[in-house]
């Protein structure tokens, strides 16, 4: 299609829908074309309006629909396609993909948005900011929201203070706060930094043993009357915080079951026939050694609870190919909720065996820049607990024939070829134990490949034999090599 038979058909569709979605709508109903925003500054207030108006502008609601040149061409779509008998099909792909349903003058609150819009900005430091809000009509069917906002100055943070309390958890608060806080006096006074405050507190609280502390325990009290366009702020704990949540805990047992299975859940959890390794209780298991999970769990009794540990060492098991589920819980002791004993958290560990063993075939076809083309049949076996310690062991075996294509002499050649891949969980150090416990486990790679080729040119062969060997090992997201040896 031509420029010119686009720009034609562009034109016609724009002329159809200006004339075609009037008598679609319900009687008494226009089209809504979107916001107007008037802002009127205070001489005292700061940044520009265009700016001010696109914040105003998010509180904005409903959202229109798409116009190209003034025109609403997807609700005429929405309209042309109608309604699909089926959810699943052509006319529904299409009505979803080309159209969009109308948004109604009924919808539009003016009055109500103009609220949402004094909230948003007073939540941000515009205090004492006022927005009006009203509706009208515009060309033969649409309606128009239009807003004007008289914006105050932005206001900022002065004094930031806790209450006074000689308790261990507000005196953890208020050290941290006045550290490593995110509230600053000077800063432009923003609701939002309130609630993160709120959220990084409780992250370090949980890395101090508190356990039960919830963000929504702490309160902040805003004073706007202090003069100067300054709010001070007062924190502190809410007094219906429960007692638990007050105190930092311990670890006092670490369970471990390696063979969990919800059809089997009752039996697998049972308390009994646990082997004591490295401080740590857990199940017999014949399939896996116990040395794996002294490795994966990151963190001891006695310890006092930390979130960090904990999710890296829930991530470290997640990462064992040994298991396909691995979930967790912690546990109050009973008995230490008693004022007189130390708040004690048993924590326990479900992990669930993912199929040991896997054979994979594989057929491919494949070209290359030198004119051959061939095809490769290789069997792969995986074995994901192989020597009891969680080693991945995988075995490959592979024959491909390759032959050229396009010129007068043909030339062919035969690959052969095994590889053996062992992936341990841990350093293999000869001489030295590397103690870690990073987010990532880390893994020793050992590899072995053997290939044999004969390949035949202008009627004499080639035969030889290639052979690798390397170890490697690495730790988190990205390979970190700490030793590699050919």
């Amino acid at each position: 299609m031509s420029r010119a038979s686009a720009i034609i058909l562009l034109v016609f569709i724009l002329a159809a829908s200006s004339c075609s979605v009037q008598r679609f709508l319900p009687p008494g109903e226009r089209l809504y074309k979107g916001t107007s925003i008037t802002i009127q500054k205070n001489k005292e207030t700061a940044g520009r309006a265009k700016s001010l108006k696109k914040t105003i502008g998010l509180a904005a609601s409903p959202k229109p629909n798409k116009f190209l040149l003034g025109q609403p061409y997807k609700v005429w779509w929405w309209y042309v396609l109608g309604e699909p008998k089926r959810e699943k099909g052509l006319k529904a792909f299409l009505r979803k993909t080309l159209g969009e349903p109308p948004v109604l003058s009924s919808r539009v609150n003016a009055t109500a948005t103009a609220q949402n819009m004094e909230s948003l900005m007073e939540n941000l430091g515009y205090f004492h900011t006022t927005v009006q809000g009203d509706t009208i009509n515009t060309g033969r069917y649409f309606t128009k929201a239009i807003y004007t906002a008289q914006v105050q100055p932005q206001y900022r943070l002065g004094k930031i203070e806790w209450v006074e309390d000689s308790s261990a958890l507000l005196q953890l608060l208020k050290r941290n706060s006045e550290t490593a806080g995110l509230l600053k006096t000077g800063n432009p006074y923003r609701f939002s930094d309130i609630t993160a405050e709120r959220d990084r507190l409780d992250l370090v609280l949980k890395t101090k043993g508190y356990y039960y502390f919830n963000p929504d325990y702490l309160m902040a009290y805003a004073d706007s009357t202090v003069g100067d366009r300054k709010v001070n702020l007062i924190l502190n704990i809410k007094k219906t915080i429960p007692e638990v949540a007050k105190h930092p805990y311990r670890i006092n047992d670490i369970f471990v079951f390696p063979r969990y299975s919800l059809e089997t859940a009752k039996t697998d959890t049972a308390k009994v026939n646990f082997d004591t390794y490295d401080s740590l209780k857990i199940k017999t298991s014949p399939t896996i050694d116990n040395s794996v999970f002294s490795r994966m769990i990151t963190y001891r009794p006695g310890r006092i609870y930390s979130s960090r540990q904990q999710n890296t060492t829930l991530n470290r098991l997640i990462n064992l190919p040994a298991f396909k589920f691995v979930k967790n819980r912690f546990e109050p002791v009973k008995d230490s909720l008693r004022k007189d004993k130390p708040y004690l958290l048993n924590a326990y560990y479900y992990l669930t065996p993912a199929k040991k063993n896997s054979i994979q075939a594989e057929l491919d076809g494949f070209t290359k820049e030198n004119n051959f083309l061939g095809t490769q049949v290789s069997l792969n076996y995986k074995n994901r607990n192989a020597f009891k310690g969680a080693e991945q062991l995988g075995i490959k075996v592979y024959g491909a024939i390759e032959t050229t294509s396009g010129t007068a002499v043909k030339n062919n050649n035969i690959r052969l070829g095994t590889e053996l891949t062992l992936k341990v969980p841990k350093y293999v150090t000869p001489f030295f134990r590397i103690k870690e416990s990073f987010f990532y486990p880390p893994n020793t790679n050992f590899y072995w490949g053997m290939s044999f080729c004969e390949e035949m040119y202008y009627l004499q062969k080639i035969f030889f034999v290639s052979p690798r060997c390397y170890v490697e090992t690495e730790c988190a997201t990205a390979i970190h090599p700490l030793a590699h040896f050919h």
